[in-house]
């Protein structure tokens, strides 16, 4: 390649990778504010979550009719990258968009990353066609928008960039999308910050310095943080073979899981699992009397929501997870909460979706440098621990994370299956 090609390349490279920054981080500082407003709204007029079995059947009813092509979501997202499919629809993003925002609204338990990825994968994939690129830059593209969407929402650029390029394959970077992932992300980034959006900030992590028994503590610390993220797979795909096999319509799925978790709310008498749950992710750096089963809670509402089809993503509820089960680890195992707490936040998230460099990088922009290297261990530790399991069943492996592999790009599902004969059949939401 000549240098004038190169040039040429970077340069082409970079006005795509800010065309689609711009869209995705107009998209999420659209998404991030109307879920302020919800928020804030369900915060005072709380006896709005009795309506939630209702809003479930309501949005349910609306994807059935009009979402079949795109119900399933972040799985289709990776698919298409990875088998150059037809056109994402753009109606992916409107109708993803204002799920999600009804889902909070009305107190289901969801997050806010699937709905960024997928809306970033819909713009840059309208942008895609409507320039006319051919498969090779469309597939960058595809990259740059799920990383613009990541970063973007979170106020992440860098971990965004490697999101992009890390969770579409279980132990491989894509690198050739590289340049325009990394362009998209801070682009969008910018974007969302210069409409008005500020995001959380969490308190930095304290300097601890690394020695053989504090190795060891991380160990344990990392196999319960494995066994969190497999019990909320296991459980979130449990619960949405079962209601796709006994329940045939996805509305009335959702109207019974609305109706499970308003009983549970009002079991549990509390608010502080409905949402996002922002106020007790950042009260666990630093409160004492955290329940000490809270990240339990926060799993299983957040498994029914999902599991019933409420959309929405994983990664601020796996957040609340692993920062909580965090701070309960760091007291028993004489860790600092702060430094606990943090390095909880992004192992739990990391392995469940594989992603345990986005995640160390993720932690570092949120809570310091002072968190490393202590993310990196527990990150990569759970994510050897947990197995060949992710909340994207689309994932492709090409190698196990034991070294040995199927040789050919396979989907975690199927993967998953072949090493367990008797593993039922997943839904087609997830294949």
């Amino acid at each position: 390649m000549t240098w004038r090609s190169r040039l040429t390349a970077l340069a082409q490279w970079i006005v795509l990778g800010a065309l689609v920054g711009v869209f995705c981080g107009g998209a999420s500082a659209l998404f991030l504010f109307l879920l302020g407003e919800v928020t804030d709204y369900r915060g005072g007029h709380e006896v709005i979550v009795y309506f939630l079995p209702l809003a479930g059947l309501v949005i349910g009813v609306l994807y059935a009719r009009f979402g079949e092509s795109i119900k399933a979501g972040n799985n289709l997202v990776i698919d298409t990258i990875h088998d150059e499919g037809p056109e994402i629809p753009l109606r992916m993003t409107p109708m993803v968009l204002v799920g999600t925002v009804l889902t909070h609204l009305f107190g289901g338990s969801a997050g806010r990353e699937g709905t960024a990825v997928q809306m970033g994968a819909s713009l840059s994939d309208y942008i895609s066609h409507r320039l006319k690129l051919g498969p090779e830059l469309r597939h960058q593209l595809l990259a740059a928008g799920v990383a613009g969407g990541f970063g973007s929402v979170f106020g992440t650029p860098i971990a965004g960039t490697i999101f992009g390029l890390e969770f579409v394959v279980l132990g491989r970077i894509e690198y050739r999308a590289l340049v325009p992932a990394l362009i998209a992300s801070i682009v969008g980034d910018l974007t969302t910050r210069g409409l008005g959006i500020e995001h959380t900030i969490y308190p930095v992590a304290p300097h601890v310095a690394l020695d053989p028994l504090l190795c060891l503590k991380w160990l344990v610390f990392a196999l319960a943080i494995a066994l969190t993220s497999v019990a909320f797979i296991e459980l979130t795909h449990f619960l949405k073979r079962q209601g796709e096999r006994h329940v045939k319509m996805l509305g009335v799925r959702m109207a019974i899981g609305g109706a499970i978790v308003v009983l549970l709310w009002q079991v549990v008498g509390t608010s502080d699992y409905l949402g996002l749950g922002v106020p007790t992710i950042v009260r666990s750096f630093s409160d004492p009397n955290l329940p000490v089963y809270a990240f339990a809670l926060k799993l299983l509402f957040t498994a029914i929501t999902l599991g019933a089809g409420f959309l929405g993503g994983e990664v601020t509820p796996l957040f609340f997870i692993g920062a909580t089960l965090g701070s309960v680890l760091a007291d028993v195992l004489g860790i600092p909460r702060e430094l606990g707490a943090g390095v909880g936040l992004a192992a739990v998230f990391a392995s469940a979706s594989n992603t345990p460099l986005a995640l160390s990088i993720m932690a570092v922009e949120l809570l310091g440098a002072n968190i490393l290297p202590h993310v990196v261990i527990v990150c990569v530790l759970a994510y050897l621990i947990s197995g060949h399991r992710s909340i994207y069943p689309s994932q492709r492996v090409t190698r196990g994370k034991g070294g040995g592999g199927p040789g050919r790009p396979v989907r975690m599902r199927e993967l998953e299956q072949a090493m367990s004969p008797t593993a039922e059949p997943r839904p087609d939401h997830e294949r």
